[in-house]
């Protein structure tokens, strides 16, 4: 039997969300602000071989599932790389991307064949003006051909995430839910976390939709959906059909209905550091155990990854006020 780290509240930490950037060539509203926006230098960043190091060592103590993450994964020049390097070491289940889909054209099947499954893509609505005034620099034509060109790669089940934001785009989600209907792809709705304490989180806070609202929107024009049961019981959403459909609905409601008490994930920023929450600033340096040149890297970032787990909090404060302040969404992977 596979021996998987346990945290000290016994939940089995098997996931890492790996972000290679933190630059995007978005600017959505819940996000990234326009100005005063600071990017890591390259040599902060860590390198293609870094990151094979890491999912080694992260394999060697029990991980098996990676999500190569942002910022926008896609801007960086060696991605095929990166994803060639993690998918193919023994023991990792298959390795999946979150983008924006706009570099999709290009590069979906050139991933594929590196070895990246499937891919999460990031669209707000399906209404042309709603993309370009909520996802900022968006582009509708642009995402859809990137989605195109990542089912025809074969890089499945497609997953669309939208988030949610009052005074955006909470009309559209009834749009995106019936593409469900003909395709067998997830359509997934987010509900809005404050991350960062700037005017994103503000926003963040002000534009809040909660899920339940959404789902209540769904049913309303297309009907009652059926639960799905999840045979993963870490697993973010909480997934539905609509009669017929041959698709499905998932609902990730990190403020309605927080999943902490089966959270499975660990996440490595683009600068090298074990983020142990996504809704807390606890970290702990990785980059300073690859560059030291003390020891094996491959064993001092073991260490440090059970470390990590052995601390990772309960879960979040949000409804006592309290989230991320050192870091925004973009900075550390999602």
């Amino acid at each position: 039997m596979d021996i998987v780290p346990r945290d000290s509240f016994n939940r089995e930490i098997d996931y890492l969300r790996v972000s290679v950037i933190d630059r995007c060539n978005l600017r959505c509203v819940y996000c990234m602000p326009l100005d005063g926006l600071r990017f890591l230098p390259g040599p902060e960043l860590l390198t293609a071989a870094e990151y094979e190091t890491v999912a080694r060592a992260a394999i060697s103590v029990g991980f098996r599932k990676f999500r190569v993450t942002g910022g926008e994964p896609l801007l960086r020049r060696d991605i095929t790389e990166i994803v060639e390097r993690v998918a193919r070491l023994p023991g990792a289940e298959g390795l999946s991307l979150t983008t924006n889909a706009l570099m999709l054209p290009a590069l979906a099947g050139e991933l594929r064949r590196a070895g990246l499954t499937r891919v999460n893509i990031h669209i707000d609505s399906l209404n042309p003006e709603t993309v370009e005034r909520q996802m900022r620099w968006g582009s509708f034509e642009r995402i859809w051909a990137g989605i195109m060109a990542a089912e025809d790669a074969g890089l499945s089940p497609l997953k669309l995430n939208a988030v949610v934001t009052a005074g955006y785009n909470e009309s559209d989600v009834v749009d995106l839910a019936r593409l469900t209907i003909e395709r067998d792809w997830h359509v997934r709705f987010i509900e809005l976390m404050p991350l960062g304490g700037g005017e994103c989180a503000r926003l963040s806070i002000a534009r809040y939709v909660s899920n339940v609202e959404t789902r209540r929107r769904i049913e309303a024009e297309l009907g009652l959906m059926s639960e799905i049961p999840s045979e993963n019981p870490s697993e973010e959403a909480r997934n539905f059909k609509l009669r017929g459909a041959r698709g499905v609905i998932g609902f990730i409601s990190p403020v309605s209905e927080p999943y902490c008490g089966t959270c499975n994930r660990m996440r490595l920023t683009a600068d090298g550091k074990f983020h142990l929450c996504l809704l807390n600033d606890d970290e702990l340096d990785v980059r300073k155990a690859l560059r030291s040149g003390a020891g094996d890297p491959h064993e001092e970032v073991a260490k440090i990854l059970l470390k990590a787990v052995a601390l990772k909090p309960t879960g979040h404060h949000l409804l006592e006020g309290r989230s991320t302040r050192e870091r925004s969404m973009f900075q550390i992977g999602g």
